[in-house]
């Protein structure tokens, strides 16, 4: 069974997170099949538009932990995630999300470089990366700040805590929401509305509104990465991440 799911339909190429027994956590394998869809999608001359989508009741859980801390993170291009960061951020057709149920870390940055982001009602969001001893990634450090301001962009990264769609919406996160049930076909109606534009005019104008990040963004991809991979190594991240698999609450009063 494939863990990544594409179907191409009406112009609208279809990436399905398909990893249900875990939640859609993201393992180096699937992030591979991810930017082969990306580049799939991208050089596809009946693909107007792209669409993320999971199940009603989860979008990604985010990395897959045990996945993540057996293949050594890398800034390097060829990194998997890095590869897929950098194809999404710079994807030039536009980019639809119906995050549904849980979206937990990448499952959350994702939605930064998307174009339109359509949330089900009932789903709960959490950047975790302090938690567990390392630091934000995908660009997050520049764009949720840009997006709601600084005192909201530390409340959601330096606490951690699980937030809602509805505070997603009232930060600037999400377009709009809906039934868990009814979203995605929320967010494929908007895709769809999309694709029946023209299709110069909708890439031109897209390059436009990201044209003032795109530097930025190239910088801070391999930079957060490179940041994330030296964390993994800190004592700190080693007793967040121990105690996450083994079910318990860290300790870090010993560091300084």
């Amino acid at each position: 069974m494939s863990l990544i799911l594409i179907e191409q339909k009406d112009g609208v190429f279809t990436i399905r997170f398909n990893r249900t027994d875990k939640k859609n956590a993201l393992t180096q394998a699937m992030y591979v099949d991810l930017c082969a869809a990306l580049e799939q999608a991208r050089t596809d001359p009946q693909t107007r538009v792209l669409l993320f989508a999971g199940q009603p009741d989860c979008f990604s859980a985010g990395n897959d932990m045990k996945d993540f801390l057996s293949v050594p993170a890398t800034s390097g291009a060829d990194y998997p995630t890095v590869k897929f960061m950098s194809l999404l951020s710079e994807f030039s057709k536009p980019v639809v999300a119906a995050p549904c149920g849980i979206a937990i870390g990448i499952g959350v940055t994702l939605l930064l470089h998307c174009d339109l982001v359509y949330c089900g009602e009932q789903t709960t969001l959490n950047m975790p990366f302090v938690n567990i001893g390392i630091r934000p990634e995908f660009v997050s450090s520049y764009l949720l700040p840009r997006i709601m301001g600084h005192v909201r962009a530390c409340e959601l990264v330096l606490l951690g805590e699980s937030f809602t769609a509805q505070k997603a919406l009232e930060y600037g996160l999400v377009n709009a929401l809906a039934p868990n049930a009814e979203v995605e076909a929320l967010a494929r109606e908007k895709a769809l509305t999309i694709a029946k534009l023209p299709p110069h005019a909708v890439r031109s104008t897209k390059a436009l509104l990201k044209r003032w990040r795109a530097d930025v963004t190239r910088e801070a991809i391999p930079l957060e990465m490179g940041q994330v991979a030296e964390s993994l190594q800190h004592p700190e991240a080693m007793e967040a991440i121990t105690a996450f698999m083994q079910k318990r609450k860290p300790d870090f009063s010993r560091f300084t």
